[in-house]
């Protein structure tokens, strides 16, 4: 099934959960008009019923007379009830000694079929309690992408009304004013120019004409051409099947690269798994210290040096100290000074070296962290790391802090590089796996009419 068909698929499934909630609340707000109808009613039977007290009173001191009158005919009646009652009694324990007779002929213990069919009950409850917590956390991490991209999808929304305010019919005109507006979305030059090539044909197939059915097919064919993209990609990190994980960080400084760290082992050590860091970015004032905040925080242990030292030499002893002590992951964090890319390459290429050394599939990922804020200017800069190493995946951090959310449509598209995963908010447990479905329905929820 393609990312569109679910795309449908999702928005049918969310417009009936709104028409239930709506249908719910509207059910409360009679139950509430009923309730209030209710207490009105009661609160006249209660005056009422305060007219008629002088009038109990008065016939209760009579009723209390007659009641003095009766007694003596009452301790009759007593004496007659406590002998009749001592003959039942006799009864009683004669049926009580039969059920208890009755009762120790049936075997104590439960067949062993029965005990099987416990057993599977409790399995199949066990099953669907997994499945419901599997299930929740499926919904938390859909609603995460929905609210992260809400900035991208509503800027994405108003540049498309804008568009189609003075719609008219689909001419090159059009077609130039939407090719302005997907490149000012930053969905990529590349992109947006095959875009408006794409549709030129699929307008014409589909027989579009009015405004709803052209953006239908604007987003549809957006989607497609991202689902088209992302042919046998996989948005899951390589793990090494014997001996510890290595993982590379590359990218410039202030994009939270050493903060995107500090949430993955966190992740990796909530999982069960050894976790070290290695502090290679010597260079950059502040950042071995940074790291080292995070390696107490997530109560993992640390490889540093002081700073100016040379960053091989840290990778060095961090893979030997990862092997020795039996680590499953190792977080390398690597300087960004893009400004020379001369220089990175070589450190890069040492810092490899010293790896495939010690470990030789190792570095088993090469992760590029981008700041999605900056929209276009990550993907150059994805461009010239992916020239310098060997770039495995993008790791995009505050996207949802900007309306350029587009920018993951760019990188799939001119790069053919996964998105492995999304910063979604401060919080630690804001660094989420990418999930492309959640991204497509988070980005364009509500823009098919």
């Amino acid at each position: 099934m393609g990312l569109f068909d679910i795309f449908k698929r999702r928005s049918k499934k969310d417009k009936e959960k709104q028409r239930e909630q709506q249908e719910q609340k509207e059910k409360q707000e009679n139950k509430t008009q009923e309730s209030s109808l209710n207490n009105n009613q009661e609160s006249n039977n209660d005056n009422e019923g305060k007219s008629d007290l002088n009038t109990n009173e008065n016939s209760s001191e009579n009723n209390v007379k007659n009641e003095n009158s009766k007694q003596n005919g009452d301790s009759h009646l007593d004496t007659s009830k406590i002998n009749n009652s001592a003959n039942g009694d006799t009864d009683y324990l004669e049926n009580d000694d039969k059920k208890t007779a009755e009762t120790v002929d049936k075997p104590a213990n439960k067949s062993h079929s029965e005990e099987q069919e416990q057993e599977q009950e409790q399995e199949q409850e066990q099953e669907q309690e997994q499945e419901q917590e599997q299930e929740q956390e499926q919904e938390q991490e859909s609603n995460k992408f929905e609210k992260g991209l809400s900035k991208s999808r509503s800027t994405f929304g108003e540049k498309l009304n804008r568009l189609f305010a003075n719609f008219r019919s689909v001419d090159e005109d059009f077609f130039d004013d939407l090719e302005d507006t997907l490149i000012e979305s930053d969905v990529g030059f590349d992109m947006a120019v095959n875009l408006t090539d794409q549709l030129r044909e699929e307008v014409k197939l589909q027989n579009a004409k009015n405004r709803e059915d052209v953006q239908n097919v604007i987003i549809q064919k957006m989607i497609d051409i991202y689902d088209q993209a992302g042919n046998d990609e996989s948005t899951k990190i390589n793990m090494a099947e014997n001996g510890p994980t290595v993982i590379l960080f590359v990218g410039v400084n202030g994009v939270g690269k050493t903060t995107t760290i500090g949430k993955m082992a966190d992740k990796y050590k909530k999982d069960g798994k050894k976790v070290l860091l290695a502090a290679a970015d010597t260079f950059r004032a502040g950042a071995i210290e940074q790291l080292d905040e995070w390696a107490k925080r997530d109560q993992v242990d640390i490889v540093k040096k002081p700073e100016k030292s040379d960053p091989s030499a840290v990778v060095y002893e961090a893979v030997h100290k990862a092997k020795e002590e039996d680590y499953d992951v190792l977080f390398v964090d690597t300087a960004g000074r893009l400004q020379n890319k001369v220089n990175l390459m070589n450190e890069l290429s040492k810092m490899k070296k010293v790896l495939t050394r010690e470990i030789p599939e190792a570095p088993h990922e090469v992760l590029l962290v981008l700041d999605a804020t900056t929209g276009q200017n990550a993907l150059n800069q994805a461009k010239l790391f992916k020239e310098t190493t060997d770039v495995t995946g993008i790791i995009l951090t505050k996207l949802d802090g900007t309306a350029k959310g587009g920018i993951v449509l760019a990188i799939r598209n001119e790069l053919h590089l996964p998105v492995k995963y999304v910063g979604l908010g401060e919080k630690v447990s804001d660094l989420s796996k990418f999930d492309a479905n959640d991204y497509v329905y988070g980005l364009f929820k509500g823009l098919i009419k």
